[in-house]
């Protein structure tokens, strides 16, 4: 049988894979490695019935990730910020020829690492870059209405949101911070233009949208890759990505402490102490974060991820809404579930094509449907699942089998 190593596996996305992976039965061995050794030894112990293992791994060192994945058959990269690491681990990976999932959504190192794309034919290897939730599920749903459902395809529209996870870590953080720092793709006009966070044209761009469970929530713009893959593989003239976190309080303290400036990382000093205003700021928000979330009284931990698709079938307006969403699961199992659902059918001989690769590219989705809901029957049913909707010309919406 095959062995998989999760890179990042006690992490709140990792850990979920691992699970998945470890339950899954495919794989003889599912390596934990993680640079919290005493941690990944725990969460190996809980599945030491399924073969798991655990390693100690610094992300950032070359030598150390190519211990990590001796041995295996595919690598599982759930390690972020990916803009500080994902280089170091494909390089290693495709030095070594072994099959590669991530769920890369830093889109400015994305477009750095598909350059990456003839090395890795070179090698034999499958990289399957992005196979989270966004980017991920939601590059498939886009895919799956746009090939089956529609004749021509005008706009694709991305929108996320989670809250209320057990934990939320400094990298999760981090990576919000970057996203609102970074100048932000956006596929307006069939042209690649880029906005700015806290510009005009950014802000112009904010709205709210109606998810299934998680209700009516302000979204912004993200700098996820959908915007800058999407248009390789799909003809279309429109494609934009926007998200929040909730209770929406939280995400606002995030937003208002970044444009203050607390997202810098160079060191000021304070009484004659050297303090990082970035490291100070992702303490505050992870203390102030519990508390939030008691004074909304939040409860559960919930996630949506919805697709618009709109276009035409047969000369007549369609539009598409395709809706992932879960209470009693946000970004782990959001984020992790799909992660290990991609090794799944990576081990299966179901993802296509060599190279550096986003799901659009290599993943059929409805192999991706037909396992989640295999897996939704063996778990039970949940509030939300998949979900598809169509509205036509005059505004009637339609529930559709997906």
């Amino acid at each position: 049988m095959a062995k998989v190593v999760v890179m990042g596996g006690c992490g709140v996305v990792g850990s979920v894979a691992v699970k998945t992976l470890a339950a899954s039965n495919a794989f003889s061995e599912v390596r934990i490695a993680d640079m919290n050794l005493d941690r990944a030894r725990a969460l190996a112990a809980d599945l030491s019935a399924s073969g798991a293992t655990a390693v100690a791994m610094n992300a950032e060192d070359p030598a150390e990730v190519r211990r990590a994945m001796q041995g295996c058959d595919f690598v599982l990269n759930c390690v972020g910020p990916f803009y500080k690491t994902v280089k170091t681990i494909l390089s290693a990976v495709l030095d070594a020829g072994i099959q590669y999932v991530d769920i890369c959504d830093d889109v400015d190192v994305t477009l750095e690492i598909l350059q990456m794309d003839e090395e890795a034919k070179r090698a034999g290897v499958t990289a399957l870059i992005g196979m989270g939730a966004s980017p991920g599920m939601t590059n498939l749903f886009a895919k799956f209405v746009s090939e089956k459902l529609l004749d021509e395809t005008d706009s694709i529209d991305i929108f996320h949101t989670h809250g209320g996870e057990p934990t939320e870590g400094e990298g999760v953080i981090g990576h919000r911070f970057h996203c609102m720092s970074i100048d932000i793709p956006m596929f307006l006009d069939g042209e690649l233009k880029y906005v700015k966070f806290f510009g005009q044209d950014g802000i112009a761009l904010r709205q709210t949208f109606d998810f299934p469970v998680c209700g009516t929530v302000p979204v912004y713009p993200y700098p996820h890759p959908e915007q800058v893959t999407l248009p390789r593989y799909l003809k279309v003239r429109q494609v934009t990505n926007k998200g929040s976190v909730l209770p929406i309080e939280y995400y606002e303290l995030i937003v208002s402490l970044c444009q203050a400036g607390l997202a810098d990382k160079e060191p000021l000093m304070v009484k004659g102490q050297p303090v990082v205003p970035h490291d100070f700021a992702v303490a505050f928000i992870i203390r102030e974060r519990e508390k939030i979330l008691k004074r909304h009284a939040f409860g559960e931990q919930r996630g949506a991820a919805s697709v618009v698709v709109k276009g035409k079938k047969d000369g007549k307006y369609r539009e598409y809404r395709v809706h992932s969403a879960s209470r009693g699961r946000a970004l782990g199992e959001g984020t992790g579930i799909p992660a290990a659902m991609g090794v799944l059918l990576m081990q299966q001989g179901k993802i296509s094509g060599k190279g550096v690769l986003p799901p659009e590219a290599c993943v059929n989705p409805e192999d991706i449907f037909d396992l989640a809901r295999r897996m939704r029957a063996h778990e039970g049913e949940r509030e939300g699942g998949l979900l598809l909707e169509m509205v036509d010309a005059d505004g009637k919406i339609t529930a559709m089998q997906l």
